[in-house]
């Protein structure tokens, strides 16, 4: 059997065949294009392709119908802006300028408005100290500055605030839009207020960022760099009442802004982020320190080179006179409340006060009152003190409401405060005895009292001293401050002659209807009280405390109102003031008020403490002018251990030291009578029951007395 093998044939799939020569060739390997691939990726890989396909057809046209949106948006607010020099004042308030005495601008109120300034004549340096504050690209964005944006959504993120809240990112561009209220001017009839209508503009939403970047936008294709940079010169609030940076150098450095240096471009440029925090009359620490902040920028930015930022840091801005001292913050609201509404609370137009305000004195008052509370009031004392100067004739020359003095708004102790008086009345009770013929030398007998008061029961006044001095004179009883004899005089002339008297000379406050009405148990203000003090001096005619002298519109010559003085018509012969006088001045001379004695000339006063030390008063006069202090507690506490001739004639005559520092002395417009001979005078006496007197002699001497002045 054979066995024979078989050969085995060639794999089909090896690629390979012979030739002729019985060698082997290689085949050529399939594409991999041909390779078959994975159903799924390729699956996945298609739909994303398909997705990103659709995502950008449909954002191109999504954004290209939202720029055509935008666009005519944009277009829109184009056609409706007005030309840029119609948009620089459009303030609905007007500001009233006051003038002192001598021509001088000593305050301002409602929106300033320093005239239209422009991008080309403002001082380079504050235009430079803005654009690096507020928008450093805005030479160059459309607008609207989407890196800024970013920016200050990324900060207010970190910072744990809203994307919206805090820092914006807004542009000058848009920054002036929101001042424009995106072209929607002010209605009163549809706003309440003219604060809340900025209010509103101010308010963020996200809506009102979107048109806001329209109206930014369209304004940019509307208007030149400069003119919009213009715009928000002239509208920006800047505090203290400017609008606008013309206004606000004015204010605070009493120069134009065309002509401000570095460090008072930084301090202005730093009013932008919060112009009450950073005005520098309220917070002069916190205005220089942001200014600092602003040099750095402008350092950093290159607007100033290292020598340049250096000098601004090492002189820092300075406050003009008039705004260093804000002299006349009470006076100029007393004045503001006294004229008519509609030419100063309330006007629309810009409005010129020339006023009787003398810096001088009231910086007098000032240190007076700030050099006795630094070394005679305790320290951490909440008592409060009011000062009035004025001149005969009634015209105000400097008011302090209140221990703070630069101020503005605040309550005004001086014209507002109702208190009692105490013996700080009686001058008017010797007023009506001085012109019912008495003289200072009349006697009274200081001896117990008792007066019927019907409705109210028997009324014994007492001394301050518990004693009692026997029969004194009129100057006597008034010098010592004696309340006994003062009820005796005020029973025997009747309560209706004082009452009288005093309404006459200024009094308009309801004043009480008993005996007490002879110590000063009504309530005066101590604006009244120094009017009244003031028509005695001037020789016994009414006054009414004036401040406003002259009233009219910027620009104009021609005054709408004014007035010349405060004199009315008589209430006491001039005799009897000058008797007064001559009793008041013995107050000073060697009575209750000797602390407020003068050195150098002469002065009449005269001391006020009301029950519990609750109102301590010294109201006195020189020759040429009246002053009255009042000491109190707010919530009508007892002061403690302070009378009249105490610490209020302390800050009466250090005031009055500083006023008349250069001023000759001139002699106290009184007459001092001759003592009368024994039983010649008249004595001023009231029964226990209240009558007008027990003797029958005196009760008709008084009667023809009082006959003969009626007549005349």
């Amino acid at each position: 059997m054979s066995s024979k093998r078989k050969r085995t044939p060639p794999a089909a799939g090896d690629g390979r065949k012979r030739g002729r020569t019985g060698k082997t060739k290689s085949r050529a390997r399939a594409p991999a294009s041909r390779r078959q691939r994975n159903p799924v990726v390729a699956l996945f890989s298609g739909l994303l392709t398909w997705v990103l396909r659709l995502i950008w057809r449909v954002t191109w046209r999504a954004g290209a119908v939202l720029a055509m949106v935008v666009g005519l948006a944009v277009l829109y607010v184009y056609t409706t802006l007005p030309p840029a020099a119609e948009l620089l004042d459009a303030r609905t308030r007007g500001s009233v300028t006051l003038l002192d005495r001598n021509g001088e601008v000593f305050a301002w109120r409602g929106d300033q408005f320093g005239g239209q300034i422009t991008a080309d004549t403002v001082a380079p340096v504050l235009k430079d100290a803005i654009i690096a504050t507020e928008d450093r690209r805005f030479p160059y964005h459309f607008g609207v500055d989407p890196i800024g944006i970013a920016g200050a959504i990324r900060i207010n993120l970190s910072e744990g605030r809203g994307p919206l809240e805090g820092n914006g990112g807004s542009t000058i561009t848009q920054q002036t839009a929101k001042l424009l209220c995106l072209g929607r001017p002010y209605d009163p009839d549809k706003w309440e207020s003219e604060a809340a209508y900025e209010d509103d503009c101010r308010r963020t939403t996200l809506w009102r960022k979107i048109k806001e970047a329209v109206y930014a936008m369209a304004m940019e294709a509307r208007y030149e760099k400069d003119e919009i940079l213009t715009i928000y010169l002239n509208r920006v609030y800047l505090g203290a009442g400017a609008r606008g940076f013309e206004a606000a150098a004015e204010r605070y450095f009493g120069k134009s802004a065309n002509d401000v240096n570095a460090a008072e471009a930084a301090m202005l440029a730093g009013l932008l982020k919060a112009p009450s925090a950073y005005a520098p009359t309220s917070n002069m620490e916190a205005a220089r320190d942001r200014a600092r902040v602003i040099i750095g920028l402008m350092q950093e930015q290159g607007y100033l080179d290292a020598a340049e930022a250096e000098k601004a840091r090492a002189n820092p801005a300075e406050l003009s006179e008039a705004a260093a001292a804000r002299a006349g913050g009470y006076f100029a609201d007393w004045v503001m409340e006294s004229g008519p509404a509609f030419l100063t609370r309330k006007t629309t137009e810009d409005v010129i006060i020339r006023t009787t305000f003398d810096p001088k004195i009231q910086k007098a008052a000032e240190d007076a009152m700030k050099q006795i509370f630094e070394n005679k009031v305790k320290e951490g004392s909440d008592a409060q003190a009011a000062i009035v100067v004025m001149s005969a004739d009634g015209a105000v020359r400097a008011m302090l409401g209140g221990r703070r003095t630069r101020v503005s708004g605040l309550f005004n102790r001086a014209t507002m405060a109702k208190r009692q008086t105490g013996s700080a009345f009686k001058p008017f009770v010797y007023a009506a005895a001085m012109d019912l013929g008495f003289s200072p030398y009349a006697t009274v007998v200081d001896e117990p009292i008792t007066i019927d008061v019907p409705g109210s029961g028997p009324y014994s006044p007492s001394n301050y001293d518990r004693e009692f001095h026997g029969r004194v004179t009129l100057v006597e009883a008034l010098t010592h401050s004696y309340n006994i004899p003062a009820v005796r005089v005020s029973e025997s002339v009747g309560r209706e002659n004082v009452r009288k008297v005093a309404e006459q000379f200024g009094i308009r406050s309801d004043l009480a209807v008993g005996p007490a009405i002879a110590l000063g148990t009504s309530e005066s203000s101590l604006l009244e009280m120094t009017g009244a003090y003031a028509g005695i001096l001037n020789g016994g005619r009414s006054v009414r405390p004036y401040g406003l002298t002259e009233l009219r519109l910027q620009g104009e010559d021609t005054p709408l109102m004014g007035q010349a003085g405060g004199m009315g018509e008589r209430v006491i012969s001039r005799e009897a003031a000058e008797n007064l006088i001559f009793m008041m001045h013995k107050v000073v001379e060697e009575g209750t008020g000797q602390r407020a004695d003068l050195p150098d000339r002469q002065a009449a006063g005269k001391t006020g403490t009301t029950q519990a030390m609750r109102d301590a008063w010294f109201i006195g006069f020189t020759a040429d002018y009246v002053a009255g202090v009042w000491m109190g507690n707010d919530d009508n506490t007892p002061l403690t251990g302070v009378t009249g001739g105490g610490l209020p004639a302390d800050i009466w005559r250090e005031t009055m030291l500083r006023v008349h520092k250069d001023l000759p002395p001139r002699p106290l417009p009184m007459a001092e009578p001759k003592p009368p001979r024994p039983q010649s005078q008249p004595r001023a006496t009231a029964p226990a029951n209240g009558g007008s007197g027990s003797d029958p002699v005196e009760r008709v001497l008084m009667d023809v007395l009082r006959g003969i002045l009626n007549n005349n």
